[in-house]
C-alpha cells in the first residue's frame, strides 16, 4: 500500500471545519422550516452574522455555492427562489438516524440484539455447531472442520467424517411491516410547545434505518389531524402541523387498512401523538370536540384499537405530554389493543422508538 504525505494545511482544516458546521446547521434549520431551503439559508445567515459560523475561507455565499455544485440545492427558479434534493432530505435522515443512536450507544442493552432463537437466513453469528443433514455447505467453518478432521488424521491423508463438520449458527429474522403514525394536530405545537420536530426527527431516523439496515421491512407513514393520509419518506421534512382536530381512529383505520396488504409476519402501528383524541368521521362529516375526552369519540377511537388486536396488529403509543388526564386515554387504548405504551419526554423519543421497533421485529407480535 503506498501513502502520499503533504504539508499540513492549516487553512484548509478551518475550511472544512466551517463547512461540516454550516451543513448541520443547515440541515436542523431544515427541519423547523419543512424544508423551506429559503427561509433555512435567511436563518443561517443571521446566525452566522450572530455567532460566525464561516470565517474568511469559507462564507455564506461560498456554501450556497458548495450546496449547488454538490446536489444539495437545486439552481434557483425565475424568482431565486432554491429548493432541496432527494440528497438532501437522504442526509437529513442520515443524520437525525446518527444523533438518536448516539445515545443508544452508550447504553449496552440497546443496539443488536441476541435473539433467544437461531433459524435458516442470510446473517451469520459467530457460534457454530455440528453439521446436521439439511445444512448448506455455504455455512460451513471450514478452519473448525479441518482442525477436527487433523485430530485424528495426518497431513498427508486427511480423512473427513461426518462428525468433524462444523457450520455457522445464522440468525432467524422475520420482516416487518410498520406504519408510522404522526400527530398533526393543532396541539402538537399548542403553548409554545413544539412537540412536532423531534416527531419528526424520529421519523426520519426511523426511515433510514429500515431503508439501510432492514431493506425487506415495509415502512408506510400516515398523518392524523381532522383526517388521516398517507406521505412519502421523502416528504418528512416537510410536514408541518395544521388547525387540525386530532382524529386518531381515522389514523388507526387507515393503518389497519395499509397493514392487511402486507404479506409480513410482523405487523405493527407506532404512533406519535399528544393523546387527545377530538375528532371521529360521521359519514361525511366529522364530529369535532375539543373540550377534554368526549367518550363518544373516545369509545370508537378504542372499538379502532381493538379491531387492530383482531387482526394482530400490535399499537405502540409514544405519548410527547405528561399531562396525567392524557395518560390515562393512552392507558385505555393500551389495554384495548394490548399493545405497548411510552410516557416519555422529547428527549428520549428516539431511544424509546428505536429499540422497541428492534425489538418487535425479531420476534412475531402476539
Amino acid at each position: 500500500m503506498d501513502y502520499r504525505f503533504t504539508k499540513w494545511d492549516e487553512r484548509s482544516q478551518k475550511r472544512q471545519s466551517s463547512l461540516e458546521k454550516m451543513l448541520k446547521a443547515f440541515n436542523q434549520l431544515l427541519i423547523y422550516t419543512n424544508g423551506d431551503a429559503n427561509q433555512a439559508l435567511q436563518w443561517l445567515t443571521e446566525m452566522d452574522r450572530q455567532y460566525g459560523l464561516g470565517d474568511d475561507e469559507m462564507g455564506i455565499g461560498d456554501f450556497i455555492e458548495y450546496l449547488k455544485r454538490e446536489g444539495y440545492l437545486e439552481e434557483p427558479s425565475r424568482d431565486g427562489m432554491f429548493s432541496i434534493t432527494s440528497k438532501t432530505t437522504k442526509k437529513i435522515r442520515e443524520e437525525s438516524l446518527n444523533e438518536i443512536f448516539t445515545s443508544l450507544r452508550k447504553q449496552s442493552q440497546f443496539g443488536n440484539h441476541k435473539i433467544p432463537k437461531t433459524g435458516s437466513s442470510d446473517e451469520r453469528v459467530p457460534e457454530t455447531r455440528n453439521w446436521k443433514f439439511g445444512d448448506s455447505l455455504q455455512n460451513l467453518d471450514l478452519t473448525q472442520t479441518l482442525q477436527n478432521a487433523l485430530k485424528h488424521s495426518d497431513l498427508d491423508d486427511i480423512v473427513l467424517s461426518e462428525d468433524d463438520f462444523r457450520v455457522y449458527e445464522t440468525e432467524h429474522q422475520t420482516t416487518c411491516a410498520t406504519v408510522l403514525m404522526i400527530d398533526v394536530s393543532h396541539s402538537m405545537i399548542l403553548y409554545g410547545e413544539d412537540r412536532i420536530t423531534p416527531a419528526k426527527k424520529v421519523a426520519m431516523a426511523l426511515a433510514e434505518l429500515i431503508l439501510t439496515r432492514y431493506p425487506k421491512d415495509s415502512l408506510d407513514i400516515l398523518l392524523f389531524g381532522d383526517e388521516a393520509w398517507q406521505v412519502e419518506v421523502k416528504d418528512l421534512p416537510f410536514i408541518s402541523v395544521g388547525p387540525y382536530h386530532t382524529n386518531t381512529k381515522a389514523g388507526l383505520a387507515l393503518a389497519r387498512q395499509i397493514l392487511k396488504r402486507k404479506k409480513n409476519q410482523n405487523k405493527q402501528i407506532f404512533m406519535i401523538t399528544d393523546g387527545k383524541p377530538s375528532a371521529i368521521n360521521e359519514g361525511a362529516k366529522i364530529y369535532k370536540n375539543s373540550f377534554g375526552l368526549d367518550r363518544k369519540i373516545v369509545n370508537k377511537t378504542l372499538d379502532e384499537a381493538v379491531m387492530c388486536r383482531r387482526d394482530k396488529i400490535t399499537i405502540t403509543t409514544f405519548m410527547v405530554t405528561s399531562d396525567p388526564y392524557l395518560q390515562g386515554f393512552v392507558n385505555e387504548l393500551t389495554q384495548a389493543n394490548q399493545g405497548r405504551a411510552y410516557f416519555s419526554g422529547l428527549d428520549n423519543l428516539g431511544e424509546y422508538m428505536f429499540v422497541d421497533y428492534i425489538r418487535n421485529r425479531r420476534k412475531k407480535l402476539r
